[in-house]
């Protein structure tokens, strides 16, 4: 527990002591942190972020004053006259090139809710993305486990192997003494040997094997391992077939339920009436005056109503769109429970099976060692040869064989079992 908490300390406030040194102890739940945290896919929250934030902040500039600046020069075939005439008076009709340069400016008032729906939508659209990030990162989990579960596997084939190898020494030990008294073979001294080098044999292959494994685990991690780190074993309690599901997902089909909804308000507001302000400025001839044919500046302002009813051609049918799309993420979710609940019930039956075989096998190594307890003794007084000696050895280590593969496959199903609920 004390190294565990200074690791977590010099992970936080010193990671490049760590990183120069490697870690030499290691826990599955800081795994699970330090691969989540150095996984490339961690990167995309930050940028989902940005793009929300530019999407609200060019959202909020549609309250901001519009500019547009125009002009036009045209000619026409004829013009409006006056075909009176009054003596002393003449009214000049106006040119037939005729100019104008335009500055409007407009501020919206009112877009019937459009702007604020769309800034909702923006924002539910992220908070989507970013849960689909977690939904990545969690199945790393399985990946990261994986890897951890096989480390420890090995370590406990080392140990296993170790034993192996003290029995054989032993029984080495026991013939060497009857080969110089003659009251046995050397053949069956080397017989013994040549079992330790293949005992030291199995140790070099899984060791290599491990410090493959360790080396795998360090680029998820993204700082390298000591060869020799220790993995604590994980400490798992008993699962519950009534536990609730707790999975990412759940609140990834959430989110997108909230973004469904958010999108049938929008089809509202887009069908929605817009008022704005406005004024124009102009320089052109003519000007508003249409009886004096000179160049003039001229204004106008006030406010501009619109209502685009082509919308309610096709809001009945999108709303109808969105009701299809809610529907579609219900099932996704109901068939994803419906998954996940038989996953649990299925691990649920692996973790009791496992837990018998491993019940069972201590009962066997019981059994196996008082055998090869006797095989010794039984050695030692030239009763049986090597040949049988080995034979008991090899049971017995079979039976240890059998218990690390069903105590690890019994972690892996236990940490399953939590991985699938979403407890881990």
């Amino acid at each position: 527990m004390v190294k565990t908490i200074r690791q977590t300390f010099l992970l936080i406030f010193f990671p490049g002591v760590l990183v120069a040194q490697g870690l030499n102890t290691l826990d599955l739940q800081q795994a699970y942190d330090l691969s989540q945290k150095n996984y490339p896919v961690i990167k995309q929250k930050e940028l989902i972020k940005q793009t929300s934030f530019i999407s609200v902040e060019n959202l909020q500039k549609g309250f901001l004053p519009q500019f547009s600046l125009s002009g036009q020069a045209t000619y026409q075939s004829d013009v409006t006259s006056v075909p009176l005439a009054i003596p002393g008076f003449s009214i000049e009709p106006p040119s037939k090139d005729q100019y104008k340069v335009v500055a409007d400016v407009s501020q919206l008032i009112y877009d019937g809710g459009v702007t604020k729906e769309q800034k909702v939508v923006a924002q539910l659209n992220a908070s989507v993305e970013d849960q689909k990030v977690e939904v990545e990162l969690y199945k790393l989990k399985e990946r990261i486990s994986q890897l951890y579960l096989s480390i420890l596997y090995l370590d406990e084939q080392i140990k296993q192997v170790e034993l192996v190898k003290n029995d054989i020494r032993t029984g080495i030990k026991r013939i060497e003494a009857q080969v110089q008294n003659g009251v046995a073979f050397k053949s069956n001294l080397n017989m013994l040997k040549a079992e330790l080098l293949k005992a030291d044999q199995r140790a070099i292959e899984v060791n290599a094997s491990r410090r493959g494994l360790v080396d795998a685990l360090g680029l998820f991690l993204g700082q390298p391992l000591n060869g020799s780190v220790q993995l604590e074993k994980p400490v798992m309690a008993d699962a519950s077939i009534a536990g609730e599901i707790t999975r990412p997902e759940l609140k990834l089909y959430s989110e997108q339920s909230k973004l469904i909804g958010q999108q049938d308000k929008l089809i509202t507001a887009k069908n929605l009436p817009k008022a704005s302000l406005f004024a124009q400025g102009g320089y052109g001839r003519p000007g508003l005056n249409m009886l004096l044919n000179d160049f003039d500046f001229y204004y106008i302002g006030g406010l501009r109503f619109n209502w685009s009813l082509g919308g309610f051609y096709t809001k009945k049918k999108e709303k109808q769109q969105v009701e299809v799309n809610r529907k579609i993420v219900d099932i996704q979710k109901e068939t994803f429970l419906l998954n996940t609940s038989t996953q649990l019930r299925q691990q649920q039956s692996e973790i009791d099976k496992l837990k018998q075989l491993v019940a069972s096998d201590n009962e066997i190594i019981i059994l196996r060692k008082s055998v090869t307890d006797a095989a010794k003794a039984q050695l030692e007084n030239g009763v049986i040869t090597a040949n049988d000696y080995l034979k008991e050895v090899n049971a017995e280590d079979q039976a240890r064989q059998s218990l690390i593969t069903h105590q690890v496959q019994l972690l892996q199903a236990q940490i399953n079992y939590q991985t699938i609920s979403g407890k881990q």
